[in-house]
């Protein structure tokens, strides 16, 4: 490590006026970690001057490290989570080719279907993001991949209503921490300005799920002539390579960067350095409860929840029934599913430019509320008009609900864990606040209902409206971190960033009066 920059201002002090708490994890003695940020030690004169988090760091071997992280952690983990979107979102294809006649369906109960799997969801989120967090994401994720894989599997075998809400009570508790933990291991790996690319190109799997199932529904559901019904062998494809894919994940993933074997053992260093400085207060914190319960103490931790909730409807109602609005347009079976396919291609897209335009600026909540807004404006665009004269503004606003339906969720996700140094509080609002997003689900499966086809206007107005709320939610809180930060610097005298405070002496949040909000 070396020191990769002279152009720091000395503030003119002494190491007798500035109270060290910690030397960081560095070979370099001269760096402590103060009350107020990272300072830099000149021997000779005893003078101190603050850095920057990022001083201590060699550039060149943390791009070598962070590129062994990208190509060893990112695409296991973008293709377990394309194994999961498919797992969790197959019902929509399969009702386009008959799954309800197959099983004798009746009234609302392939809705009942779709809402029972949130129900478990949340219920058991929590306690396996804290099994997570106790014996490691590398081991708790493959298990849990498995688990619903099986479960995918296994739908072969239902032929009533009952089989198939047992199955997917089972797929909703195996599936409920996922993406939680994944968020919290990649924390344990990344620094805070280089999570949301991160966690965009993984989370752009669910849409490229959507799309792939499209494709795979396309092809799928041209076997003909067979004692089993179409819709059954998609589910026997995905449940199969899901179970072979956890196995390999379960080899594959390295428990935390300490004990990766494909790191030298100055990169261990390294790695355990940039978290300690830019994620983490305590790296590989102890499982601590009572800790991580006191996130709920803060109150913008309920403004996060609630703008979770207005996520969850639109996230829901586009993943689950775009096959279903599609197919209003007109088209027949193979063709519905054949035209989700560019919508969910875009929101990919749409996505990682978002979510890459927020690490480049540090900028976390405007991307989140624009999320929203594009989300919002398809909604209402496709209510509005008259779907069969205007079949091209119909489908162009299919493509803008797809736009925003996964830039929040992944930028919002990135935003709270960005402001929460400690691991405990971090994985339980994280273990929280994802199923309470898919909790809405719930509200999702109950709005698209038979009798609004093929519009379904209530649903779609309803969808907006939760889509609007969370981007007004999203700018309040923005707008209140704006105002906090601004606070802190004129109790301090000085304009301090987040970013130029290490996460090492973050441990208490807002509390501690060096804190600064991460916008």
């Amino acid at each position: 490590m070396h020191d990769s920059s002279s152009s720091h201002s000395s503030d003119g002090m002494n190491s007798k006026d500035v109270k060290v708490l910690t030397t960081p994890a560095t070979n370099r003695s001269d760096i402590k970690v103060a009350e107020d940020g990272l300072i830099l030690e000149d021997p000779a004169t005893g003078e101190v001057r603050k850095v920057s988090a990022s001083f201590a760091i060699d550039k060149e071997a943390e791009s070598r490290l962070v590129w062994k992280f990208d190509i060893r952690i990112l695409p296991t983990l973008a293709v377990m989570y394309l194994c999961n979107a498919l797992d969790k979102g197959n019902l929509g294809n399969a009702k386009t080719a008959g799954l309800e006649k197959t099983l004798k369906l009746r009234g609302n109960q392939y809705n009942l279907i779709l809402s029972i799997f949130f129900i478990p969801y949340v219920l058991t989120a929590p306690f396996l993001a804290m099994a997570g967090k106790k014996w490691g994401p590398s081991k708790v994720l493959p298990a849990m991949m498995m688990t619903f894989g099986l479960m995918t599997l296994l739908t072969v075998a239902a032929f009533n209503f009952a089989g198939l809400m047992c199955l997917r009570w089972v797929l909703g508790m195996a599936e409920s921490a996922f993406f939680p933990l994944v968020i919290y291991y990649q924390t344990t790996f990344y620094r805070r300005g280089e999570l949301a690319r991160r966690l965009a190109i993984f989370y752009a799997a669910s849409n490229i799920a959507n799309a792939f199932s499209g494709l795979l529904s396309f092809g799928v559901f041209q076997i003909e002539g067979t004692s089993l019904a179409s819709w059954r062998y998609l589910f026997i494809i995905e449940g199969g390579a899901t179970m072979i894919l956890a196995v390999f994940a379960y080899w594959y993933l390295p428990y935390d960067a300490q004990s990766a074997r494909f790191l030298t053992e100055e990169e261990k260093k390294l790695a355990f350095l940039r978290i300690q400085l830019d994620s983490s207060s305590v790296v590989g914190e102890k499982l601590n409860l009572r800790e991580a319960g006191r996130i709920f103490l803060e109150p913008t931790s309920w403004v996060i929840l609630g703008i979770e909730m207005c996520l969850g409807a639109p996230l829901q109602s586009v993943s689950l029934f775009l096959p279903v609005i599609v197919k209003a347009l007109g088209y027949n079976t193979v063709k519905t599913n054949l035209y989700t396919v560019a919508p969910n291609i875009t929101g990919a897209v749409m996505l990682l430019i978002l979510a890459f335009s927020s690490d480049l600026t540090r900028l976390r909540f405007p991307f989140v509320a624009l999320g929203f807004a594009f989300t919002m404006t398809g909604m209402i665009i496709y209510a509005c008009v008259d779907v069969e004269s205007q079949l091209q503004v119909a489908y162009f606003a299919c493509f803008m609900m797809t736009w925003g339906t996964s830039a929040p969720s992944v930028i919002l996700d990135t935003w709270f864990n960005n402001n929460i140094a400690n691991e405990n509080k971090r994985i339980m609002l994280t273990s929280v606040g994802v199923p309470v997003a898919n909790l809405m689900g719930v509200v999702s499966s109950n709005i698209f209902v038979p009798k609004d086809a093929p519009k379904y206007f209530p649903a779609l107005i309803t969808t907006a409206a939760f889509g609007g709320m969370g981007c007004l939610l999203t700018l309040l809180l923005g707008a209140y971190m704006i105002l906090d930060n601004k606070r802190r610097d004129r109790k301090e005298g000085r304009k301090v960033r987040a970013l130029d405070i290490p996460t090492e002496i973050m441990n208490e949040g807002p509390a501690s009066a060096s804190y600064r909000w991460f916008l």
